[in-house]
């Protein structure tokens, strides 16, 4: 089966859907679009410094994304509003993280792969990679999840039940930069952000739980890897942007049909 490159593609875009899923859920809830963004551009610089190095470009990408989700933790509310920051700090690793590839002699890196993603190359090592890496986020978000929502919620109400909300902050960049790392070779850095937000956006006026939320958001995400795949496969079209036109599509449908159910309620 894993011979087929069509089902490797289906099979690490689903993993990385399932990833994205509740953390995209949290992102939406705590309005932290631009962030995910900002760590997803750091990995660039984390897959140049992996290849002069020659470690793996996963371990690369993620200490990037990580260092990058903890700087911002360190520099915010210290004179700048956080929009700003992230804006300086997302260009910044992205543009140092070109230059750094410029400077890579004798090393062959095709840079677009990383930037919009290269799903049809992934190959059966990739695959166990980012099924693993999709295994402990959701594992970890599983475990923290009360104590994750508790804190998005009302960090007063989170510190009166005895729950550190930076610590919480902690435990979903960690799952963030893992999310990143595994998706970079799928969905590229610059579609990242929008796997991870879009199919969270288009499940919310489908749900009324946030563990609703985050199983309709697994499965649209799902459908838009599946369907991005084929759209891609029949038009001839790059497969991560299909993937991320195809999540747009639903979260529009989506969205008329959760307007007429509220106006007809």
């Amino acid at each position: 089966m894993l011979d087929d490159f069509m089902m490797r593609a289906t099979l690490a875009g689903i993993g990385v859907a399932l990833a994205a899923a509740p953390l995209g859920c949290f992102v939406v809830w705590r309005r932290m679009a631009y962030f995910g963004d900002a760590t997803a551009h750091a990995a660039i610089l984390g897959v140049a410094l992996s290849l002069a190095l020659s470690i793996s470009v996963f371990a690369g990408a993620m200490v990037m994304a990580l260092m990058m989700a903890l700087t911002v933790g360190a520099l915010s509310g210290r004179g700048y509003a956080m929009d700003t920051l992230l804006g300086v700090l997302a260009h910044s690793a992205l543009a140092f993280g070109l230059v750094a590839v410029s400077f890579l002699s004798g090393v062959r890196i095709d840079l677009m792969a990383y930037l919009f993603g290269d799903i049809l190359a992934v190959s059966r090592g990739d695959l166990g990679v980012i099924w693993i890496g999709a295994a402990v986020v959701v594992g970890l978000v599983g475990w923290r999840w009360s104590a994750l929502l508790t804190a998005t919620l009302n960090e007063d109400l989170a510190h009166a039940s005895g729950i550190d909300p930076k610590r919480e902050q902690l435990v979903l960049t960690l799952a963030l930069a893992v999310t990143v790392a595994v998706a970079i070779k799928v969905v590229g850095v610059l579609l990242i952000a929008a796997l991870l937000i879009i199919p969270a956006a288009a499940a919310r006026p489908l749900s009324r739980t946030p563990e609703g939320m985050a199983v309709v958001a697994a499965g649209i995400g799902s459908v838009a890897a599946v369907a991005g795949l084929r759209a891609a496969y029949v038009l001839d079209t790059p497969a991560g942007p299909s993937i991320v036109c195809v999540a747009a599509l639903l979260f529009a449908a989506l969205g008329g049909l959760g307007a007429i159910r509220a106006k007809a309620g």
